[in-house]
C-alpha cells in the first residue's frame, strides 16, 4: 500500500477524470529559506480557488482593503502585527492591532482596512481567493503578482 504524508499540492487545471500527478508534500521552510524578498509572495499550492502564498515580511505595508473577500494571515515565524481601522462613533478612525506569534492565525475581514505591520522579518502563509491583489484598494508599487515558488 502506497502513503503520503501530505495532499497533493500542485496547481492544477486539467479536467477531474483527468490522471493527477503523484501527490508531493510542500516544504514551507525550504520554500521560505529559498528567497529574502520582502512583500513578494510566492504561490506555493492551490486549494480550489484558492491560492496558498509564502511570503517574507519586514516594516510596514500599505493601509488597504480587500472588498470582495477575506484575508488570511498564519504567522510562521516571528511577531505580525496587524492594524485595523474601525470607525469610532464620531465617524473617526481609531486603530486596532491583532498581534500574532508563531502558529497563530487571523482572518482579516471582507472590507475592513489593514495594515500588516513586522518589525523584524516574519514569515507567513497567506490564503487568498485567485487573483487576490496584494495591495487590494489601496494599488501602488507595492503590488505584485505572486510567483510560483
Amino acid at each position: 500500500m502506497k502513503t503520503t504524508n501530505a495532499p497533493t499540492a500542485a496547481p492544477t487545471d486539467s479536467p477531474a477524470n483527468a490522471p493527477h500527478p503523484a501527490p508531493q508534500p510542500v516544504d514551507i521552510a525550504r520554500i521560505l529559506s529559498g528567497f529574502d524578498e520582502p512583500w513578494a509572495p510566492r504561490r506555493i499550492a492551490r486549494v480550489n480557488d484558492y491560492e496558498v502564498k509564502a511570503a517574507k515580511l519586514r516594516g510596514a505595508f500599505v493601509w488597504h482593503a480587500h472588498e470582495d473577500t477575506d484575508e488570511l494571515f498564519l504567522v510562521v515565524s516571528g511577531t505580525l502585527t496587524i492594524r485595523l481601522r474601525d470607525g469610532d462613533a464620531d465617524g473617526g478612525a481609531a486603530d486596532t492591532e491583532v498581534v500574532l506569534g508563531p502558529g497563530q492565525l487571523y482572518v482579516v475581514p471582507r472590507g475592513v482596512e489593514h495594515c500588516p505591520v513586522a518589525d523584524e522579518e516574519v514569515s507567513i502563509l497567506l490564503f487568498e481567493p485567485t487573483g487576490t491583489v496584494n495591495t487590494g484598494t489601496a494599488g501602488g508599487d507595492r503590488t505584485r503578482e505572486p510567483v510560483d515558488a
